[in-house]
């Protein structure tokens, strides 16, 4: 989480940060969304790290200070929730889920299955579900999750120890095993180590077809955030996880030395095993230090997104929205600004019974945007469809935009409505990176659905592993709505229809 601050903390940065977001051109409120703040017990400091339904409607929350409390009606008036606590006693808790009667959460050490077997609302069940890696005291060595794929196989992933000193440029001596790894664990089998590279893996996810993502935080080796496709075998970029490949146990090939000077992109095509990103969100434009993901599964209750991710961020206080696709059977896609302005830093997000987003918040000590250092938020489609770009797809020769409304009937879209460029990132030791190798995209032509709820545009100059950032002008609904908001950031790793 250390990479929750832009500056070191600097609160003069954040302001920076502020006015890039308010730079986005999103309105301060969004009318097809009511957000509305939890009353909260006194009891504890409320700092919520993760989130589960419970099969009878209910919320179960773990604080980060070792709690888990059950929100009793969630889906009542938020001035007047009802809580009640259920389990103390654990080791900074970063994520929670409910599966096959017991709740599960991965402390500093383990995951845990936690259970009430005689009915009195209070665990009585705390057992190991998984272990396997090390730990040293470093206040960093965070571990996050669990979730479950759709094979049952339990997932977790571990930051690295951050701030040990060096042996050699880029790694880290000797220290806890799969530090910055992501662990896998089958039914009835034992944790293992799986995919390395990660730095502070906070978010993670699975989406609607089971394959599992996670998001890790700007840093060294990390030019901005990233939504990982956690695939067995990988190597994501971070050093500190390459001694470990050369274990036994490791599925992961050592990539050897590290080359210097490098783009990411010519990383990815230099580097044994390193895979890039399915999205990144650039940095201050799409937040600074994300966090955890929930997949739309509600089936249209919370809003014409289903199907998408939704990605929160702890430095700017937001939720940010990512469309997948898979080119050549690779994950791409975009990201969207979605909800600005929230209470406090997010942490984790869930979707409740009714199709709203319940959102656990925390700044920790560590600056973020928002009126409070803690807080639980509840966010509920009204019903209005607001204007937005809803997927941003990529063709042959440009990229097709669809939106939630049709446009205006009388609207004139011609290429000078687009505006589009290109860049990457550094892939090196030093902490983040600038926006790298710029260059402009040009708009040849566009192409209107005829139902309008389409634009096609023909480009020149696209460029695999790139960002693509877009910038609308001003477009409106057929009922007269503005974009609320009119950018949206696609990862171009392959172009389809294009050879490798």
């Amino acid at each position: 989480m250390s990479a929750a601050r832009l500056a070191r903390g600097s609160r003069a940065a954040l302001l920076l940060a502020f006015g890039a977001a308010l730079a986005r051109g999103a309105e301060p409120a969004a009318p097809a969304y009511e957000l509305t703040p939890y009353a909260l017990p006194t009891e504890s400091k409320f700092e919520v790290s993760g989130i589960a339904l419970l099969p009878d409607g209910r919320a179960a929350l773990t604080l980060r200070k070792g709690e888990i409390w059950i929100l009793e009606n969630p889906l009542e008036d938020p001035a007047r929730a009802r809580f009640s606590r259920f389990a103390t006693g654990l080791h900074e808790p970063l994520g929670l889920t409910w599966r096959d009667g017991a709740l599960y959460t991965a402390q500093r050490s383990e995951v845990t299955r936690i259970a009430d077997r005689d009915g009195d609302g209070v665990a009585d069940l705390y057992e190991t579900a998984a272990k396997g890696w090390g730990l040293s005291g470093n206040y960093h060595e965070y571990a996050y999750g669990p979730v479950f794929d759709h094979e049952g196989n339990l997932w977790v992933t571990l930051n690295v120890t951050i701030g040990a000193p060096a042996k050699i440029d880029g790694h880290r001596p000797a220290g806890p095993l799969w530090r910055g790894w992501a662990m896998r664990q089958a039914p009835g089998g034992e944790l293992l180590p799986v995919a390395a590279g990660f730095r502070s893996p906070f978010g993670l996810g699975v989406n609607l077809a089971g394959d599992v993502f996670a998001t890790d935080q700007q840093g060294n080796w990390w030019g901005t955030c990233p939504l990982i496709h956690v695939r067995p075998g990988k190597f994501y970029g971070h050093a500190d996880s390459i001694p470990e490949t050369r274990r036994p146990e490791s599925l992961v090939r050592d990539p050897g030395p590290l080359p210097a000077g490098l783009t990411m992109v010519e990383a990815a095509a230099r580097i044994p095993g390193f895979a890039l990103p399915a999205v990144w969100f650039p940095y201050a434009k799409m937040g600074q230090s994300t966090t955890g993901i929930v997949c739309d599964r509600t089936g249209g209750a919370f809003g014409p997104f289903a199907g998408q991710l939704f990605v929160g961020d702890f430095t700017l206080a937001q939720v940010n929205r990512v469309f997948l696709e898979q080119v050549d059977g690779e994950y791409q896609g975009a990201c969207f600004p979605f909800q600005e302005q929230l209470q406090s830093a997010v942490l984790q997000m869930a979707f409740l019974g009714d199709g709203s987003m319940i959102l656990g918040e925390s700044n920790r000590g560590w600056n973020s945007l928002g009126s409070r250092s803690f807080g639980l938020e509840r966010l509920r489609w009204t019903g209005k469809v607001p204007f937005e770009i809803q997927r941003m797809e990529a063709t042959p020769d440009g990229f097709r935009l669809t939106f939630t409304e049709p446009l205006a009937g009388e609207a004139v879209v011609t290429p000078a409505l687009f505006t589009l460029s290109s860049y990457t990132y550094l892939y090196r030791q030093n902490y983040g990176s600038p926006e790298t190798d710029p260059r402009p995209v040009t708009v040849e032509a566009v192409a209107v659905a005829s139902d309008r709820r389409s634009v096609t545009l023909r480009c020149g100059g696209q460029r695999p592993g790139h960002v693509h950032e877009l910038a609308v002008g001003d477009l409106r609904s057929a009922g007269g709505q503005p974009l609320r908001h009119a950018r949206a950031y696609y990862t171009l790793n392959r172009i389809p229809g294009r050879a490798r």
